[in-house]
């Protein structure tokens, strides 16, 4: 009975899903050619996004299933025209084919990166971590009848659809498809005094404050609430650990 149940679930996880389509691997950007995918856009070793010179997106797909996205937008002020903002978003994870022909891209959670730009309401753009799961409802992949190159035709869960994009690579240019920046609390070995704990919160700080690239503004990082949030519970996370080993 249950090699029966477990082939029945089986069979109905492949009528959802499917395996990656191989005609999207590779790295595709909008008409400008200058947003793209990978260490040009988000330098995962500074923890930094980089403005491309025109705003744009890129998607980039490999063979077995993982994918990357950059995007970078410039959003009108309707009240103040000559103060447009600007974002930039990026994120990986892996994607799926659906039955159904749409497509799922699942981030992964914790990498995802998004700066805001909005200099005629704050001195400094914010900086954030971004996770949004995509779908896509349909897409079309054929030689672009105009430029006579491949081009990709994404479509959102609603129907709308994104900018045609175009393929300029058939190696995607993409970051290591693994967690980049995972989340780690240290252990104890030993009954640490209150002043070895102290110093200890004292390292995290100093560490956290070191991982900022020298050329971000320190003001900016004291008004990001998501940092402090995550060094919050970094500190709390240390300190419950050490409490319960002294």
């Amino acid at each position: 009975m249950l090699p029966f149940a477990l082939s029945l679930l089986l069979l109905l996880h492949s009528a959802f899903t499917q395996s990656a389509d191989t005609r999207l691997t590779g790295t595709w950007t909008t008409k400008s050619n200058s947003t793209l995918t990978g260490p040009a856009f988000y330098d995962s070793s500074r923890d930094l996004l980089i403005e491309p010179t025109h705003t744009g997106i890129s998607y980039s797909f490999t063979d077995d299933g993982f994918y990357e996205s950059a995007w970078y937008r410039a959003i009108a002020n309707p009240q103040d025209p000559s103060c447009p903002s600007a974002m930039l978003q990026w994120q990986h994870g892996s994607y799926q084919k659906l039955s159904n022909g749409s497509l799922m891209l699942e981030p992964i959670a914790i990498d995802g990166r998004q700066l805001m730009s909005d200099p005629c309401h704050f001195g400094n753009a914010v900086y954030l971590r971004y996770n949004e799961t995509e779908t896509m409802k349909w897409y079309e992949v054929f030689i672009d009848p105009y430029h006579k190159i491949m081009r990709l035709n994404l479509y959102r869960f609603d129907g709308s659809p994104l900018p045609a994009m175009y393929l300029v690579s058939q190696t995607p240019t993409m970051s290591p498809t693994t967690t980049i920046h995972p989340i780690i609390l240290g252990t104890a070995t030993s009954g640490p005094t209150a002043t070895r704990i102290a110093k200890r919160r004292s390292e995290i700080v100093a560490k956290f404050m070191d991982d900022v690239d020298a050329s971000q503004d320190y003001a900016q990082l004291l008004l990001n609430p998501n940092a402090w949030w995550w060094m919050g519970l970094t500190l709390t996370g240390v300190g419950s650990v050490l409490y319960f080993c002294s």
